[in-house]
């Protein structure tokens, strides 16, 4: 079937093939730039709906009439983590049956719930925890965003510039974390720290539009529909399961660092809600910037290799931090602090970057074994997409694990955070054995696949 751009007035493109040379010069690559434009968009509110209450939790005083203890606020900001990530996996299967724009659409819409219920409840004093873990809980839909909106952009890019384009794709999102953290800010700073609506009213709008631009500019490809069966290929395939244990520590770091740090920062130094927030968007911000430094990165140095010394290096960031916690050094902590995000942003895009190259690699190994060709490149697309949805939300459940090894570190006597950073410092130290056993220690796992799959298909 010819490659061939979308009918006026349709969004669905049938015979999408990025790989050809000649499409993706005349027409792949506008359209594909163009829908990693709005997805990024949406991703981005969605994020930022997703880590909302990690803003209002700052908020939440006997001033305003909602006195939650330091334990409470870590599980409220513990809740939409959880359930994004288990919404990601059927987030990245929606995709493949409603298409990338049909969906795009509604998750973008639905995020209105949240906004909307939190912009109304946090104006009522006395409202039960209880309450808030439930509209929290709907913030979720945020999280499994990202499954979905990856998925999609993995299929309107070639293989050569995916880690470019997932890593721009999931940057922008994350950058919804630092967004919404810096509105909390401006309202602290206009309105004062009784006024917590305001930062869920400014994203109502912002979410319309969101859905709006996704339906008139975004597009359904046929190729992304998936066989049946695609996620259980996937599971059974140990690579899915080494690049979730990889992701647990580069994107669970993020998301959990980034719910947490205006509480520990709040709870280990005694900060105000303004003070916190003038320091919280900094780490994701800059965390962030760094995901598509970290696709692109691996694109020409290897995303094991690029994956490997970032986790050395989180290794570090974490082992000063506890020096810092120690000294009771502010500066020493939020410098390493920030470093930690930055390292997590560029695992981000490395470890992402890992999934095609590792499925080119056993679709090359699979032609040299007499396969054919294009069944062998088209089932190795068809996994990366699937592990990209199973990698993206066991590996938010890392940011669960974050938020919770915090609150029963800050619950316990000492009323520190440094037993749950020994925990982050044993489990990054885990990581580096894992990449380099699995994928270094064997030249050819780390290598790109030596022929594209416009080569092979044209061969």
């Amino acid at each position: 079937m010819t490659a061939r751009a979308p009918a006026r007035g349709s969004r669905w493109i049938e015979g999408w093939n990025p790989e050809d040379e000649e499409f993706w010069e005349s027409t792949g690559r506008a359209v594909a730039r163009r829908n990693l434009i709005f997805s990024i968009v949406s991703e981005h509110i969605g994020f930022s709906v997703w880590s909302i209450w990690s803003v209002l939790v700052l908020f939440m005083s006997p001033e305003i009439g909602l006195p939650f203890t330091a334990a409470e606020k870590f599980l409220l900001v513990v809740t939409p983590n959880l359930v994004g990530a288990v919404l990601r996996l059927p987030y990245a299967a929606a995709v493949t049956r409603f298409g990338g724009r049909n969906w795009t659409v509604f998750s973008s819409a639905v995020l209105l719930v949240p906004a909307g219920l939190a912009c109304y409840f946090v104006q009522q004093p006395g409202t039960p925890l209880w309450v808030f873990l439930l509209i929290g809980a709907t913030a979720g839909v945020g999280g499994g965003n990202f499954a979905s909106s990856m998925t999609n952009i993995t299929t309107f890019f070639p293989q050569r510039h995916q880690g470019w384009a997932l890593g721009l794709n999931a940057g922008g999102g994350n950058l919804g974390v630092a967004a919404v953290q810096v509105v909390g800010l401006l309202v602290i700073a206009v309105a004062g720290s009784t006024s917590p609506a305001y930062v869920a009213a400014v994203y109502l709008p912002l979410i319309v539009l969101a859905a709006l631009c996704a339906a008139l500019f975004m597009d359904n490809v046929d190729s992304v529909r998936a066989r049946p069966g695609a996620l259980l290929e996937a599971a059974a395939n140990r690579h899915t399961w080494w690049i979730s244990l990889l992701y647990i520590g580069t994107f669970g770091s993020f998301i959990g660092y980034s719910f947490a740090f205006g509480l520990v920062l709040q709870t280990e130094f005694g900060f105000t809600p303004l003070q916190a927030a003038g320091w919280t968007f900094l780490g994701p911000l800059l965390g962030s910037v760094a995901r598509p430094a970290g696709g692109w990165l691996s694109d020409r140095l290897g995303g094991a290799r690029v994956t490997a010394w970032t986790f050395v290096g989180l290794t570090a960031g974490t082992a000063a931090l506890l020096v810092a916690s120690a000294q009771g050094s502010f500066a020493g902590y939020v410098a390493a602090f920030i470093a930690l995000f930055v390292l997590t942003g560029v695992g981000n895009g490395s470890t992402y970057k890992m999934i095609p190259a590792i499925f080119a690699r056993e679709a090359e190994d699979e032609v040299t074994d007499g396969g054919e060709a294009i069944a062998a490149f088209a089932r190795a697309r068809r996994l990366s997409g699937a592990v990209i949805g199973i990698a993206g939300a066991v590996g938010a459940l890392g940011g669960v694990g974050i938020n919770l090894a915090f609150r029963a570190s800050y619950g316990g006597e000492a009323a520190s955070g440094d037993s749950a950073l020994l925990v982050f410092l044993g489990y990054y130290l885990l990581c580096v054995l894992v990449t380099w056993a699995i994928y270094l220690r064997d030249s050819r796992a780390e290598a790109p696949a030596a022929r594209p799959e416009a080569e092979v298909t044209r061969a």
